[in-house]
C-alpha cells in the first residue's frame, strides 16, 4: 500500500512538473521576438503574493494552450529590468498579450476559465464572422455575455459596432451574422441592428429602429456606452481587476460583501444573505438597471478600501463612481430585506441617504495612507524577509548617516573645548 502512494505521489509531481514546464522564462531577449507570434505574458516580482497566487493558475493555462500557436511565458521584471520598462509595467502581476507590435492588458478574473477566454478572444479578428445557424447555439452555451451584429457589414451603424469591438476586445466576444441565420435564434424586427445575448435573453441597442437620424458622433458615444454597460452580468463577481472596469459605467456600484475561504466556500448565513440580494436584483433588474450596476466580493479587504475602515461580513456597500462617495445602510445586514433594500437603493437615487468619502483634500490623503498601509501588509504577508531588507536596509543607512552628522558635531565641539583649554592653559 505504500508503495502505491509513493507511486501516486510521484506521478502526481511529475504531471505538475510537466505542467509547469509549460510555462517559458523569457528574458531581455522577449524584445527581439515578440513579434513572432502571439504570447501570453505575466510580468511578475518573485516577492509579490498575488503573483504566487496566480502561478499554479497560470501553469494550467500554459497546459492547455501548448498545442497551439499561442506561446505562454513569464517575465522576472526584477531581473529583467528593460523588459519591464519596455512594456510600462507598474504593478504586479501584470498579463499581457502581445500580438505583433501591439499589446493588451488583461484586467479580469484571474481564474483559468476567464483566461482562456480573453486569449480566444484577442486571438481572432474584433469581429467574429457567423456563417452557421448551429453556430449560435454553441456560442450561447460557451458565452454568457455576446454582442452581435445582424445585416450586411456596411454603413453607419457597422462601422461604429466595428469600432466598439476593437475598442471592447479585450472584454467581451462581437460577432456578425446574416438576417436569415439570426432570425433563428432572436426577434430580429430592424435591419441593420445590434443586439447582446445575455442571460438566456437578448436586448436590443435602443437606437437600432432610427440610427440613420442620429448624428455619427452621437451614435458613436452612445453605442460605446451601451456596450460598456451591457457587457456586465446582472449580479457578477467583483474583484479588484475589474472594479475599475466597473465603475466607468458611471452607475451606482452595489455590493453585497461576504467572506471566501481559500476553497471559495461561504459561510452558511452570508450565502444566504448574497442569495436573497441576488434574487432582488433579478427581480427588480428593469427598476434598477439604468442606474445601478449590482455585484458581490468574496474578499472583504476590497470593500474596505472602498470604505477605508473595517467592514464585517455579510454587509451591502454602494459607490458613487462619478463622486467617490459610498453609502452603507444604517440597518443590520442580516435583518436587511428586499423592501429595506429598495428603499435604500431610493434613498441614494433621490440623494438623501448620508455619504461617506468623496474627493476633499482631507479624504484624499486619508485614501492615501489607507491604501499605503495596505500595500505594505500586503508585502509582509507575501514575503516578510524581502520586506524589511528593502525597508531595513535604507533606513539602516539613513540612520548611519544621521548619526555620523550628528557625532561629528560633537567630535567638533569637543575639540574645540580642548584648543579653548589649551590656549587658557599657555596665558596661565
Amino acid at each position: 500500500m505504500a508503495a502505491v502512494w509513493k507511486l501516486f505521489i510521484s506521478l502526481i509531481f511529475f504531471v505538475s512538473l510537466a505542467q509547469s514546464s509549460r510555462v517559458l522564462e523569457l528574458s531581455d531577449r522577449f524584445l527581439d521576438v515578440r513579434n513572432e507570434g502571439q504570447w501570453f505574458v505575466m510580468f511578475y516580482a518573485p516577492w509579490c503574493a498575488h503573483c504566487k497566487k496566480l502561478e499554479p493558475v497560470w501553469a494550467l493555462v500554459a497546459q492547455a494552450l501548448y498545442n497551439t500557436n499561442i506561446r505562454v511565458g513569464r517575465v522576472d521584471c526584477t531581473r529583467f529590468t528593460a523588459v519591464a520598462q519596455h512594456f510600462r509595467i507598474n504593478a504586479y502581476p501584470t498579463i499581457m498579450f502581445v500580438k505583433g507590435p501591439y499589446d493588451y492588458v488583461y484586467s479580469g478574473d484571474r481564474s483559468k476559465e476567464e483566461l482562456m477566454h480573453f486569449v480566444n478572444r484577442m486571438s481572432g479578428p474584433p469581429v467574429q464572422l457567423v456563417t452557421r445557424a448551429d453556430s449560435i447555439d454553441i456560442l450561447k452555451s460557451n458565452n454568457p455575455i455576446f454582442f452581435t451584429y445582424v445585416g450586411k457589414q456596411s454603413g453607419l451603424l457597422w462601422d461604429v459596432f466595428y469600432s466598439a469591438a476593437e475598442a471592447y476586445q479585450a472584454h467581451g466576444y462581437f460577432y456578425a451574422t446574416s438576417v436569415e441565420i439570426a432570425k433563428r435564434h432572436f426577434d430580429v424586427d430592424t435591419i441593420p441592428s445590434a443586439l447582446v445575448y445575455k442571460e438566456r435573453s437578448h436586448y436590443y441597442f435602443p437606437y437600432s429602429d432610427n440610427f440613420d437620424r442620429i448624428e455619427p458622433a452621437h451614435l458613436n458615444v452612445t453605442l460605446f456606452r451601451w456596450v460598456n454597460e451591457e457587457r456586465f452580468a446582472s449580479f457578477p463577481r467583483v474583484t479588484r481587476s475589474n472594479l475599475y472596469h466597473m465603475v466607468q459605467t458611471k452607475k451606482y456600484l452595489v455590493l453585497a460583501v461576504v467572506e471566501e475561504n481559500k476553497l471559495r466556500e461561504i459561510a452558511a448565513h452570508e450565502q444566504e444573505f448574497r442569495d436573497m440580494v441576488e434574487i432582488f436584483v433579478h427581480k427588480n433588474k428593469r427598476k434598477y438597471h439604468g442606474r445601478f450596476q449590482f455585484g458581490w466580493i468574496g474578499n472583504p479587504e476590497l470593500a474596505r478600501s472602498i470604505a477605508m475602515d473595517s467592514l464585517p461580513t455579510p454587509h451591502l456597500i454602494v459607490l458613487n463612481a462619478s463622486t467617490n462617495e459610498h453609502h452603507i445602510p444604517e440597518d443590520d445586514p442580516l435583518q436587511l430585506t428586499p423592501e429595506a433594500i429598495e428603499i435604500f437603493l431610493d434613498s441614494i437615487h433621490n440623494q438623501t441617504a448620508p455619504a461617506f468619502g468623496g474627493n476633499s483634500f482631507p479624504v484624499r490623503f486619508y485614501r492615501a495612507w489607507f491604501e499605503t498601509k495596505t500595500s505594505l501588509h500586503e508585502m509582509w504577508a507575501g514575503n516578510p524577509v524581502l520586506t524589511t531588507v528593502l525597508f531595513g536596509l535604507p533606513l539602516g543607512f539613513l540612520s548611519l548617516i544621521m548619526y555620523s552628522i550628528c557625532c561629528a558635531d560633537i567630535l567638533d565641539a569637543e575639540e574645540e573645548d580642548d584648543g579653548a583649554d589649551q590656549r587658557h592653559e599657555k596665558k596661565e
